[in-house]
């Protein structure tokens, strides 16, 4: 990864800030969503849209990459939610 880091050219910025707008715009809301659906606090969808996207770009191999919630894995926080009892308990590793 530090190959790719450093033949970055600063010219590519201005294609890739749109790119990412466009991405965040386009997740924040579905974040937004899941959180609410499992009865979670929006913040924590912010928070989980925010590492999941910091943890795909540094573990992906591709140039390329696009990465954000899916609407199939309210099923699975809420489920989680329930047998946990609090959403709290997904903090503890921070």
């Amino acid at each position: 990864m530090k190959r790719k880091i450093r033949y970055y050219r600063l010219v590519w910025m201005k294609y890739d800030l749109p790119a990412g707008l466009s991405v965040f715009l386009v997740a924040l809301p579905l974040c937004l969503g899941i959180a609410l659906a499992s009865g979670a606090p929006l913040y924590s969808g912010i928070l989980s849209g925010v590492i999941g996207g910091i943890v795909v770009s540094l573990i992906s191999g591709s140039q390329l990459a696009v990465s954000g919630p899916a609407a199939g894995l309210l099923t699975v926080v809420a489920a989680s939610i329930v047998s946990l009892g609090d959403f709290r308990v997904f903090y503890w590793p921070l």
